[in-house]
């Protein structure tokens, strides 16, 4: 008998030390950019509690325990670096780099993939491929792996993006080799626990959903089991191998997005200890680039847009879910990106968006119109998602990390 699999989102051990709070990898606690807190909207122009000046990257901002930790390679230097700043205060605790190779890429030299903060480590992965597990506390470095090399595996045009996934032991990335497509380290050693498909590595993080890893590759969507055995694939292959948004669930379906292909639904089904996929719809003019959509009830909320250097623009969409239809749209609310969060309880949900031309908006999910509550310039040009925590906002730009508050 075939059964749809419905079963909750799991996030791995890391939510389980980590505290309700944090926001300690990419795209916040549950991997779908969520959060329980509410937010209001403000009445005057947002100012930040503190600045500090950091190097180049796209990698965002995580919080845990009291602390931000960001990744971002070092003015003048063919390294990678992780700070811890004090998240109240700004204070910057402890600054460390590795040297690795010159890189050099478009839109920048630095690191791209989020740090993952875990078991009292956090786990970051390099432009070059580099896997590091760092001490949480004192910034020493516990094992640090090359990937591409000991894997033999190409890396990308813009440079090893995916964030890397925790979940109980094992850490597990997008490689990209033979027989190398996603692999799991050990947590605290280091060493490969195991590695799963020939697909090429896209920019795209894994995430868990349904109890199964779910990747969107350089080739499909794959979902494997927790200890990387291949399950069921859809292809969905972007013609310019830039495939960079999370995989979500909505109503039953896994949601993937890619800036040439579109967005697809796939449903899966489970039966006699196997399972089939399929897509429930396509829909070629849902393109996005590295923006992962949110769920609020039955409708998704994207920023969809082009890979073009002539005249950026992107258009923020509501789409119904169960159809891929899209039910209304904002156009210019970017030029390539803009990260958006889902903020608050069930049924009082809010929607916070920031812009890479720099400016946060809040809006309210509604089916039939966008209703914006309110806006504001608060950093420069940025492409970094932010991260929310105790009614404070996270986030980079070029140039500085910076702290908002958001309460009242």
């Amino acid at each position: 008998m075939l059964r749809i699999v419905l079963t909750p989102l799991v996030v791995g051990a890391l939510t389980l030390t980590a505290r309700a709070a944090d926001w300690p990898q990419f795209l916040g606690p549950q991997r779908d950019n969520t959060t329980p807190e509410t937010v209001e909207p403000w009445t005057s122009e947002l100012k930040p509690l503190w600045k500090k000046p950091v190097g180049e990257a796209h990698s965002s901002p995580v919080v845990a325990n009291g602390t931000v930790y960001l990744f971002y390679q070092p003015k003048g230097q063919n390294a990678d670096t992780l700070a811890a700043f004090d998240a109240k205060t700004g204070t910057r605790k402890w600054e460390k780099s590795y040297d690795r190779a010159e890189i050099k890429l478009l839109f920048g030299n630095g690191p791209r993939a989020t740090p993952t903060v875990a078991h009292g480590h956090v786990y970051t992965y390099g432009s070059t491929g580099i896997l590091t597990c760092w001490n949480a506390t004192s910034g020493a470095i516990v094992w640090k792996v090359d990937a591409l090399k000991d894997f033999k595996a190409s890396n990308l045009f813009f440079g090893t993006s995916a964030s890397p996934l925790v979940h109980e032991d094992q850490v597990i990335v997008l490689v990209g080799g033979k027989n190398a497509g996603l692999v799991a380290f050990g947590a605290k050693s280091g060493k490969v626990v195991w590695q799963a498909t020939d697909d090429p590595a896209s920019y795209a993080s894994p995430v868990i959903l349904n109890q199964q890893i779910v990747a969107l590759t350089g080739a499909n969507v794959r979902g494997l089991s927790l200890r990387g055995q291949p399950l069921w694939q859809v292809p969905f292959k972007d013609k310019l191998n830039e495939s960079s948004t999370t995989p979500i669930r909505a109503g039953g379906l896994i949601i993937a997005s890619s800036v040439t292909a579109g967005s697809i639904a796939i449903k899966v089904v489970e039966g006699d200890g196997s399972f089939q996929a399929e897509k429930a719809w396509d829909n070629k003019d849902l393109t996005c680039y590295f923006s992962t959509p949110v769920v609020v009830g039955d409708y998704l909320y994207m920023v969809n847009g082009a890979a073009t250097l002539t005249n950026p623009s992107i258009t923020l969409r509501c789409v119904e879910t169960k159809s891929g239809k899209v039910m209304w749209e904002k156009k210019n609310v970017g030029r390539y990106h803009a990260a958006i969060l889902r903020c608050g309880p069930e049924g009082q949900e809010r929607l916070l968006m920031l812009d890479d031309n720099g400016y946060l908006t809040l809006f309210a999910p509604h089916e039939k119109e966008y209703k914006e509550l309110a806006k504001s310039k608060v950093c420069g040009p940025t492409w970094a998602h932010p991260a929310l925590v105790d009614g404070r906002l996270y986030l980079r730009d070029d140039n500085e990390l910076i702290c908002l508050e958001l309460k009242k």
